[in-house]
């Protein structure tokens, strides 16, 4: 429904207000996502021996994705929190707030002692500041995600949607860069010691970012003006809705669907860019750690381009249609990806990982603008936040730990193939049952319609 909201007169966003606001947006993405993504690689690589030694190989790596996967139960409750934050008091304040909790728990993580040094007290502290990490990252996306998708004009939300997305590869490839450089400078004991280290004690950059964001960048106009409308009808009504409440009652499908639509996007990146790193560094494929990383680094890289592009695909042809080919694709390649990557053959598994990456951004690009558009305004930043961090919960955080117990129990990687397969199925079924609302009015909201101003999609007011 529409409401009365009074249009900012620069609501076509000019290019150069929306040139800043991307860049402070995605370095503030890529940086969040560097400092959880790094996680990932380390519980990969070395946290298994750090901080669960008294376990076996498997059984230690099983240990170290299982705090991993700890950071995602936190990921759906910094949502719910910043949801309620972002639709009552601003895009703004729960991303700011982000930050600076990623930040200071991922230097926390770069200072921690092992579990030779205080026992397990490691563990246990270890996971604490994975969940706080899940806790930022949680709050994070839909906060960036909205301050672009709300800023920007109709007809280029999915490419300047798909930037946000961007910066989480920026960030997650800029972590592994850093892994490589490391484990090729250091050796493995000094990697172990120390070197490991590094890459999380950069996480009080985002302290910075935050206090740059909070002092330099507007909120959206979509929330100025909605908030503008609320209090005057909260003042007639004398009451006042709770955001979070009102999505739970009223979009509970909604956000069922968007859990369900990023279920394969989530699961298969973590895959890729996690669960890899184990499996072609195993006996089984035979690859060394350093050809490993710059396979799932090159393939990685290659999203910077394609998620934009199918960002911006899908301000032409739609959200929906193409993230149903997307899941489609993804069914199609998960038996071929692993024939490649079990040659052993650089040139193979970079092909194979590229592959998948590509696949991947068919439907991460459009993401972030088609979650936009599900939900009217005042409910928006709560839906998009727990469809998003729900999927990550059961997609994304258990991704590399099932992978990794699959391939100990089959001892083969046609189960690994199935299990992607079944995940592209929950997001094709999901997507299918999304009515699409494709270049929607954001500044709609859940209230019933009123005899008054409305606006056009292209932001001119007209009257109903």
């Amino acid at each position: 429904m529409r409401t009365d909201l009074d249009l900012p007169p620069d609501q076509t966003a000019v290019p150069t207000k929306m040139g800043n606001l991307a860049a402070a947006a995605v370095t503030a993405t890529a940086l969040e996502w560097f400092d959880f993504i790094i996680y990932s690689t380390a519980a990969a690589l070395v946290f298994g021996t750090l901080f669960f030694p008294s376990f076996s190989g498997v059984a230690g790596t099983l240990a170290a994705f299982a705090t991993f996967g700890a950071g995602f139960f936190a990921r759906p409750l910094g949502g719910i929190i910043a949801g309620h934050l972002g639709d009552r008091f601003g895009r703004k304040p729960p991303l700011v707030a982000a930050m600076v909790i990623m930040g200071v728990a991922t230097f926390g993580i770069g200072v921690l002692p092992g579990f030779a040094s205080i026992g397990l007290w490691a563990p246990v502290l270890l996971v604490v500041l994975r969940l706080m990490q899940g806790l930022g990252v949680g709050a994070q996306w839909g906060g960036a995600a909205l301050l672009l998708v709300e800023h920007s004009p109709t007809e280029r939300r999915g490419y300047y949607g798909s930037l946000i997305q961007t910066g989480a590869i920026i960030g997650a490839v800029a972590g592994n860069a850093m892994f490589l450089a490391l484990t090729s400078a250091l050796s493995a004991a000094q990697f172990e010691a120390w070197g490991w280290r590094i890459p999380f004690l950069a996480g009080l950059l985002l302290v910075a970012i935050g206090i740059y964001v909070q002092l330099k960048i507007e909120d959206t106009p979509v929330f100025q003006a909605m908030r503008r409308e609320s209090a005057a009808a909260h003042a007639a009504a004398g009451v006042r809705k709770t955001p979070l409440g009102v999505a739970f009652r009223r979009y509970w499908r909604e956000i069922l669907q968007a859990a369900g639509a990023f279920f394969v996007v989530n699961g298969t990146f973590y895959i890729l860019i996690s669960g890899m790193l184990s499996y072609a560094t195993s006996e089984q494929v035979g690859m060394s750690r350093t050809a490993a990383l710059v396979c799932v680094m090159a393939a990685g890289a290659t999203q910077i381009i394609s998620i934009p592009l199918f960002g911006a695909l899908s301000d032409r042809f739609g959200r929906r249609k193409q993230y149903l080919a997307g899941a489609v694709l993804m069914a199609a390649f998960a038996f071929p990806l692993f024939w490649l990557i079990d040659t052993g053959s650089l040139p193979l598994v970079l092909l194979s990982l590229a592959l998948g990456f590509t696949i991947h951004a068919v439907m991460y690009g459009p993401q972030a603008a088609m979650y936009a558009e599900m939900f009217p305004a005042d409910v928006r930043f709560s839906g998009a936040s727990l469809g998003f961090q729900i999927a990550s919960v059961f997609a994304g955080g258990f991704a590399p730990f099932i992978m990794t117990a699959l391939l100990a129990v089959t001892v083969s990687a046609w189960s690994v193939s199935l299990y992607i397969i079944a995940m592209a199925a929950i997001t094709f079924v999901s997507v299918f049952t999304i009515r699409e609302h494709f270049r929607r009015d954001l500044y709609e909201t859940s209230q019933p319609a009123q005899q008054s101003p409305q606006h056009t999609p292209e932001g001119q007011m007209s009257i109903e």
